[in-house]
Order: C-alpha cells, then structure tokens, then sequence
C-alpha cells in the first residue's frame, strides 16, 4: 500500500477473515481497479523470500523515522510508554508491531487483495477519513480455492440480496441503520417474535412492556451513562437530558423496585420485546448485522443465589429446543471473574460454581474462558454455527451482581424481616431479531421452511375458465391462517408461471383445472419442482398445519 499509493499508513490488525490495514490518503479514494497493481507486488514481494525480523527500537528513533506520519507518531506517543518498543522489518518496510510473523514472505503461497472500504482514524467519525484495504493469505493454492468458492456461496446467500430480491425489507438513507421490513419480511420477522412468545407461555416468562426514553439519572444509576454515553441517542426535552434505551434492564430494574417483593414471587421472569436503540457509527453499520434501531428476546430472572442453577439449565434447555429448530448447532464457553470486578468474591465463587455444575449437568462439551466474565458477573457465551459454517454470537446468559445493588433491589426473606438482594439473569436466545433474520436467510439461502415462509403457497390456474375455483382454494388456505397468492395473469404460460413461483421460494405450488375444480383438488409440487400429485385441500390444509405446528424444516420432501 505504502509503495502503490504513497499514503500514510495507519493500523493492521489481524481479523477472522485475513486482515487489513488503514491509510491515511490525501485527494483521493482507493478503488478495486487497483486490486490487480496491489496483488501482483505482494506476488513479487513473495517470491523474494524477505525475512520477518523482530527489532527494538527506542521511541525518540522511531519519532524521527516516522516524522513523516503523523498517524504513527500518534500511536507512539499515545501508546507506547516505555522507552524502546518493538518493530519488524521486511525488505524496505519498517513496522510498528508486536509480532509474531512467519519467517519469511515465501511461506505465504497465496495472497489475494479482497475488497475496500472507508473508515475512520480509532472510529471516530469527528477524526480523519480513512482508506481500509482487505486481504487474505494461505499456505496452499488448495485453501485459496476452497475459500474463493466458499466466498461465491456465501455472496449468493448474502441477506441483503435476498432481502431485496425477495422483498422482505429494504434500507434508506433517511433512517440510517433502521431497517423498513415489507409485508413479506414482517411476516418471518413476526412468526420469529410469536415462537419465542409461545415458549414464554410454556418456560414461565411473564412479558411486559417498558418506555423507550428515560432520564438520562437513570442512567446514571445504573452505570451505562458513565461507561455507554456514547453509544446512546440522547437529547434535551425542558431542560431535562433524556436517551432512547440502548436495553432493558435498567427499565427491568425499576419494574421489580415498584412495590416491596417476597421470596415467594422468585424466580421472577420478566420479557420484554421492546425497541432498543444503539448510535453505532456509520462506518460500522452492516445490513442487518449490525443497526441502530432493533428488537431483542431480552428477559431478565431475578432470583435468589441459590436458584442460579437451575434457572442457568432452564436457559440453556431453552436455546437447545430453538436451536434445534433452525438447525444450528453451537459452542459453549464459560467466561469467568475478570482481574477488575466488582461485588464480594464469595458471591462470584458461588455463581461460577452454579453455572459450571449447570453446563455438566447441560451434558454438552464447554470450554472454560478464564478472567474474559463481564465486571458485572460471570457468563456463559454462545456461539451458533450456520449452514455456511460460519460462528455468530446471538444467544446470552449473563450474572448480574451490579444492578441489584446499584438500585438497591431487595425482596423479603420469609425469616422475619430480613431481606436479601436477588441476583439478575440476563438471557436472550435470538438476540438481535433483526441479525438473526440476517442469519437464518443465509444459513437457508432464501428457502424458508414452511412454518417462517412469508409465502408457503401459491394457486395456478392452467387457464383463464378456472381463475374462480383457483380464488376460492386461495380463500379457503387464506382463512385457514396461511399465506397464499394465486397468479392470474392470462398473459404469461402455465410452465413461465410455475418457474416464477419456483424462483419467487413459494414452498408449494398449486395447479388447478377442470380435473381440480370437479373434485375439490389441487396437484400439488414444490419449489425444487417435485410433484406430489393431487390432494384434497382438506388434506393439504392438514398437512400445512403439521408442518407449521411441528416446526418441519425440510417441509417439501414429504406430503
């Protein structure tokens, strides 16, 4: 980069996918058409073999070196407090770094440049303009390959696409960061929502509703303005601060404080599918995955320390059953005590006892994470796998210590009056509504099973003479709770409407003719354009209510 476009080079961090690094440039953008410049030097700089060398170099040397950047002179000065710290050199590159390297540029068989992007210096969107350039290595042509063809897959799976072909929702630059979901897409957006609500039925979660704007002493009290103003929506209304929430539990908090509670009401399990809002900075916003304004499964178990366990193994057995559902299969890490935490030891040695006893009992492998627990508490982190193999934090079950004391919650003990402070659970399965939709329209590619498809039926009539009975099974699957189309347009085929049904993921098409219209019947295929011959639509109605109540993911296999 340094040598292609004499810009100033900024940070390099290795991430999941490679890596990149930021440039400062002066008067103009980075663009793809330079991909191919950028990738035959780093093909040249390969085949010289330079050696990695790890030096120290004082820091009022390294001043001098990088005078020219102001960027370096920046982490130097800001950074590094000691009197020498480390570089590498590399042919005629000389690098802030802490290493390690492979020995040499030879060891790295393939190298691609990958894509571009803006950014700002440290992510401050007051600071510098940046250019960001990816890229990725491997040892073998062999996983160059692997990893292109994988990247093809997943473009093809990209949700964005697919929420645009499919017009499940869209993006605007007059609401940056806030999703606008069309009918289709509010349709798996709110199926998602009425899953979890139906097993809050069943798991002993009561759901309440909580305001989106509080006094910023709200806040204040709970922490999040000294260490989280940044990252919220605050304004003035008569001259009183106030912030859209960023979460619940603050709200939560005030709920369980509004009148005295007794050891008799815990565990209680308050949900709350409220609007959260987030200021992340522009640079960073990302489709679904990451957004200003979403909807959580959030919920918060005030319970008694001795209750932890078992409300841990409720958790867990929660996001097994919704996890099975999608298909994804996940990984456990428990996190424990941090070097800087609050509350008194012993409650941390109780609860991280609770919660490994709770993860053997779970009977699924986990790994010990230590000191990486939250200041607050110690927690349990969730890692889901896709069908594209790839790990996405969604799910979470956090210890909360801190709450309870700072807004002084207690409930009555039983033994006279004493009273104790509960601990909080916080616990989300989805996470994110709107990242897992992201999630779940890659890992299925678009295909919706049945029971989250915002279009699982569609009625062909195979002329104009049967449009009326195509309308009246239309009407009767309609009735019934399901969502259906009929296509009656006279100027396209039979075989066009059937391959545009097919395109558009209906999960069944049904053709309609005089056969059809005599009998009561449809002829039913698929998608994958499997027939599965005639039915009644009393059979079929049978059939969608089994898929729907039984969760089927493969749902056109059989009928």
């Amino acid at each position: 980069m340094e040598r292609h476009y004499g810009g100033c080079l900024c940070y390099g961090p290795p991430i999941e996918e490679g890596y990149y690094y930021d440039m400062h440039l002066e008067g103009r953008q980075v663009s793809s058409n330079d991909f191919s410049s950028l990738d035959n030097l780093t093909k040249k700089i390969t085949k010289e073999k330079q050696p990695f060398e790890r030096l120290e170099m004082k820091k009022e040397d390294l001043l001098e070196m990088f005078k020219y950047n102001e960027f370096k002179c920046r982490i130097l000065n800001n950074k590094v407090k000691t009197p020498t710290t480390t570089v590498y050199r590399c042919g005629p590159l000389i690098d802030l770094c802490r290493g390690p390297h492979v020995r040499h540029t030879g060891k790295i068989k393939s190298i691609a440049v990958t894509k571009n992007s803006a950014t700002y210096w440290e992510g401050n969107c007051e600071a510098e303009s940046l250019q960001r350039i990816y890229g990725i290595s491997f040892p073998n042509d062999k996983q160059m390959k692997e990893w292109k063809k994988f990247q093809e897959e997943a473009a093809k799976r990209d949700h964005r696409k697919i929420g645009r072909d499919q017009e499940l929702f869209f993006f605007h630059e007059l609401s940056p960061g806030s999703c606008f979901f069309l009918p289709k897409g509010a349709v798996i957006y709110n199926t998602l929502i009425n899953f979890i609500k139906e097993q809050y039925w069943k798991r002993g979660f009561q759901e309440v509703v909580s305001p989106n704007i509080y006094s910023t002493k709200l806040w204040e009290t709970s922490g999040h303005w000294q260490h989280y103003s940044e990252h919220m929506f605050s304004f003035e209304v008569e001259k009183e601060s106030y912030a859209l929430k960023p979460m619940n539990c603050p709200g939560h908090c005030l709920m369980f404080d509004h009148r005295p509670r007794s050891w008799r009401e815990l565990p209680l399990r308050m949900a709350d599918f409220g609007v959260l809002h987030r200021n992340e900075l522009s640079g960073t916003l990302s489709g679904l995955t990451r957004v200003r304004r979403f909807q959580q499964d959030d919920a918060h178990i005030f319970c008694t320390a001795d209750q932890i366990g078992q409300e841990i193994i409720s958790c867990l057995d929660f996001l097994k059953h919704v996890y099975g559902v999608f298909g994804f299969t996940f990984k456990l890490n428990l996190s424990t005590r941090p070097e800087k935490y609050l509350g008194k030891i012993e409650l941390w040695n109780q609860a991280e006892k609770e919660l490994e006893a709770a993860l053997n009992g779970f009977g699924q492998a986990w790994v010990l994470n230590p000191g990486d627990g939250a200041f607050y508490g110690p927690k349990i982190d969730i890692q889901i796998q896709d069908a594209l193999r790839r790990y996405h934090q969604c799910a979470t079950i956090q210890l909360d210590f801190q709450l309870p004391e700072r807004f002084n919650l207690t409930y009555v003990t039983g033994e006279g009056d004493e009273r104790k402070r509960p601990v909080i659970v916080h616990r989300a399965i989805l996470g994110s509504v709107e990242r897992m939709i992201a999630i779940l329209t890659e890992s299925f590619g678009g295909k919706w099973p049945f029971w989250l498809s915002p279009r699982q039926a569609i009625v062909i009539p195979i002329g104009p003479k049967y449009d009326e009975y195509a309308q009246k099974v239309m009407s009767d699957i309609l009735a019934a709770g399901y969502h259906v189309d009929a296509d009656l347009d006279h100027g396209t085929t039979l075989n066009k409407k059937v391959r545009n049904a097919q395109l558009a993921q209906y999960n069944f098409i049904f053709v309609v003719g005089e056969k059809e219209a005599t009998t009561g019947t449809v002829n039913v295929r698929t998608r994958d354009n499997k027939v599965h011959g005639e039915f009644s639509v009393e059979a079929v109605l049978n059939k969608f209510a089994t898929l729907t109540s039984e969760r089927v993911r493969n749902s056109e296999e059989e009928f």
